[in-house]
């Protein structure tokens, strides 16, 4: 089954064509990377596949259930993380740690965020509130939050945004032993070119609203006659046409 299966995805706005007619799948066990410069409509792209916008046309399917019709059935097999959404800001990282862990029904919560506290290195930040974390560390916690109910399916937004290189390698390899062990699918959305190279099976490149071209990304390296996925990025950005 796939994890995910985008069809003729469209999102329009009165000013703006957001998402532009985008299709593409996902399978379990890989990590697809979703790349794009600012306003290229990734975002707006995550946020109908967390069922947070609906489309103006076209259909999502994920793992196996339509998002138009039962959501939040595969909601609850799914999660989410990006550095720009901010977690309550009083409530302590435990505190927010058990809101979550609650709402997805986890059980032995307790022990659950224990076991991310230590993968994550939070155990000493467990008591201090949200609001008073550096921007690295409210990035382990919102990956925290992402592992809480064990998904099947993790959309991720710059994972390792404002962690160090050392935090960052760590963060990655956890993500690959996740995959790994659970043949989890990853949807992965990032800026790091390095990163993308090393995780991703598959790369989508979105430029206005639309696919530009999509590849392993030593296929687009190839294709484009470059030295790594930056000057593929560059590439397509600058480029006048799709």
């Amino acid at each position: 089954m796939e994890a995910i299966r985008v069809e003729n995805l469209t999102k329009r706005y009165p000013e703006t064509l957001a998402v532009d007619d985008l299709s593409f799948s996902l399978a379990r066990g890989r990590i697809l990377g979703l790349l794009g410069g600012n306003g290229a409509g990734k975002t707006t792209t995550i946020s109908m596949l967390l069922g947070l916008l609906v489309p103006t046309s076209g259909r999502i399917t994920v793992l196996g259930h339509d998002m138009a019709t039962h959501r939040f059935a595969a909601l609850a097999r799914m999660n989410f993380s990006s550095p720009y959404i901010s977690l309550p800001a009083r409530l302590t990282v435990r505190e927010n740690l058990e809101v979550y862990g609650h709402l997805y029904n986890v059980p032995k919560l307790k022990a659950r965020i224990g076991q991310l506290a230590e993968q994550f290195k939070l155990t000493a930040l467990l008591n201090r509130a949200a609001g008073e974390l550096s921007a690295g560390q409210k990035t382990r916690v919102a990956l925290a939050k992402s592992f809480l109910n064990q998904p099947e399916l993790l959309l991720l937004d710059e994972p390792t945004a404002s962690l160090d290189p050392d935090t960052g390698d760590y963060v990655r390899t956890a993500l690959e032993d996740y995959r790994r062990e659970t043949n989890a699918a990853i949807l992965l959305a990032s800026h790091n070119m390095a990163e993308v190279e090393r995780l991703c099976d598959e790369v989508v490149m979105m430029k206005q609203g639309r696919m530009a071209d999509r590849g392993t990304p030593a296929e687009l390296i190839a294709r484009y006659g470059r030295e790594d996925m930056e000057d593929v990025f560059l590439h397509i950005a600058r480029s006048e046409a799709l």
